[in-house]
């Protein structure tokens, strides 16, 4: 059953997806970024206050080491 609105509906799905998927990588990216700023903040010696002492090792390497 084909209704006259059928092209308005598919495509205000497909645009939501597509919506979607661009946040999902683009929050993916960014976590990535932070991540890595991070480790380089904590291998220039600075620490979160949130954070465990200090095993010596950047966030990377315990990541690879896991």
């Amino acid at each position: 059953m084909v209704t006259p609105h059928l092209d308005f509906i598919v495509a205000a799905y497909v645009a939501a997806a597509i919506v979607v998927g661009l946040l999902i990588g683009w929050v993916i990216v960014d976590y990535r970024a932070q991540t890595r700023r991070l480790a380089e903040l904590e291998m220039q010696g600075f620490t979160r206050r949130s954070a465990a002492p200090r095993s010596g090792q950047p966030i990377e390497q315990v990541k690879e080491q896991a």
